[in-house]
């Protein structure tokens, strides 16, 4: 009779600099801490290889950059990774009523939340698609910085005014310099280009929207529906009710990357009026007395449907289509 695969669990706790991880084994753990970066990564594999690792499942929150090339190294190892959403771990944790939190601690409890909820399985991103979200990135780093030099200079003392102005035009600088590499970058890659296209179809979805959705999800293939796409971004409506007395208002959900969450916000504003999908739905919302913030989160989930819909169809916005399966 042929005997069953061993598969081990790691669990791992990542930041900036290290990362814990908590080999799960038969109901015992083995810790270790590792520098994040290429030498700590192969510290790693040879440490699993010391431990005679025979089929692995990886599995770490999602924490941006900080992650992503330890999983990449992983998923080239041959070994199965999951990235899974925060809140899924901390609700985990709340179950087991863990109140201790230390490194060890945490990668632990996510190598037990890996072994009981099998997380679906990572797979990483195209080239052009990292690359594209590192030049986003890097936009939104300089924006920042730029508005932190503009709220300097309202309280700031005349002697350094002149050295904040002049940092202020560099920055601003550089960012016209990133927004035309992210151009150049979008139009020089043909799947980039066509799918730039679809969005610039969909009235109140710009420029910057675009490089946005591209870099974050422009491969809508990895979710299943539009729903799923809109739980990623926390945009997705939570209903408040117990029993038959208790009855909240529904909220959004806020389960996702609130960096994401912003970028809808303001195309939503636009949708509302240049959109006639999405006006239409305003207007019935109003009429059944519906809050406004209400009308605008409805405003973002749709937006998103409309996204989804002609990145995963491969067609331009049609509002008399949309009006049809709206």
């Amino acid at each position: 009779m042929e005997q069953t695969r061993r598969v081990d669990i790691l669990g791992v706790d990542i930041s900036k600099k290290s990362f814990n991880v908590a080999l799960l084994r038969q109901g015992k753990y083995r810790h270790k801490k590792f520098s994040n970066d290429l030498e700590g990564f192969k510290k790693l594999s040879r440490w699993l290889e010391d431990q005679v690792v025979e089929d692995l499942h990886a599995c770490m929150e999602s924490t941006g950059v900080y992650g992503e090339a330890l999983a990449e190294y992983l998923y080239d190892k041959g070994y199965k990774v999951s990235v899974v959403n925060p809140a899924r771990i901390k609700g985990f944790a709340q179950s087991e009523l863990i109140r201790t939190k230390t490194d060890k601690v945490d990668a632990s409890l996510i190598a037990r939340f890996c072994q009981a909820m099998r997380p679906g399985l990572w797979i990483p991103e195209p080239k052009e698609i990292r690359e594209l979200r590192s030049l986003v990135r890097r936009l939104e780093a300089l924006d920042k910085m730029r508005q932190q030099e503009v709220n300097r200079l309202d309280v700031s003392e005349e002697v350094v005014k002149k050295e904040i102005r002049d940092h202020i035009n560099y920055l601003s600088e550089q960012i016209e310099t990133v927004k035309k590499r992210i151009k150049g970058y979008i139009n020089k890659n043909p799947q980039l280009r066509d799918k730039q296209e679809l969005l610039d179809s969909i009235p109140g979805v710009g420029e910057e929207t675009i490089s946005q959705v591209l870099s974050h999800f422009g491969y809508v293939e990895k979710f299943s529906s539009a729903k799923r796409l809109s739980s990623y971004l926390g945009i997705s409506p939570r209903a408040y009710q117990s029993g038959s007395s208790v009855r909240g208002r529904s909220k959004m959900s806020k389960i996702g990357r609130s960096s994401l969450r912003k970028t809808f916000f303001m195309p939503a504003l636009a949708s509302l009026r240049f959109n006639p999908i999405i006006r239409e739905m305003k207007e019935r919302m109003e009429k059944a007395g519906k809050p406004k913030m209400v009308i605008v989160g409805a405003a973002m989930r749709k937006l998103v449907h409309l996204i989804y819909g002609v990145l995963k169809n491969k067609k331009p916005f049609d509002p008399n289509y949309c009006a049809k399966i709206s």
